[in-house]
């Protein structure tokens, strides 16, 4: 198993240390992602008139909502994979039954060659 890390992260300029498995690159992208998050919202005036309790939930909201979009994204994209390989395997199959057709067609074609 991996070593537990400790990394220092500054969200909402405040200074945090994060205990985790993951690299200290990912939880700094996980961290901006979250400041960027909280620098767009910040910038609205209904935003900034919200109770601290309620511009939690807002950003929690938000930010759920942008893990569902991209798992729905994952999926569509996961389908289209699927859709791909079953044409592939499809297509395998039907060349190697054109081949085996035509070495049938090649190989009755000398026989009948060779029996004039």
């Amino acid at each position: 198993m991996s070593t537990k890390n400790q990394i220092q992260v500054a969200i909402d300029g405040k200074v945090l240390i994060i205990s985790g498995y993951e690299s200290e690159e990912y939880i700094q992208r996980v961290s901006y992602y979250i400041n960027s998050k909280l620098a767009e919202y910040k910038k609205l005036d209904s935003y900034r008139r919200q109770s601290e309790d309620r511009k939690n939930i807002l950003m929690q909201l938000n930010i759920a909502d942008d893990y569902f979009k991209a798992k729905k994204q994952v999926e569509i994209l996961e389908d289209h994979v699927a859709a791909r390989d079953k044409e592939i395997f499809d297509l395998k199959h039907e060349l190697m039954d054109l081949q085996r057709k035509l070495e049938d067609l090649q190989a009755n074609a000398t026989g009948t060659a060779q029996k004039k």
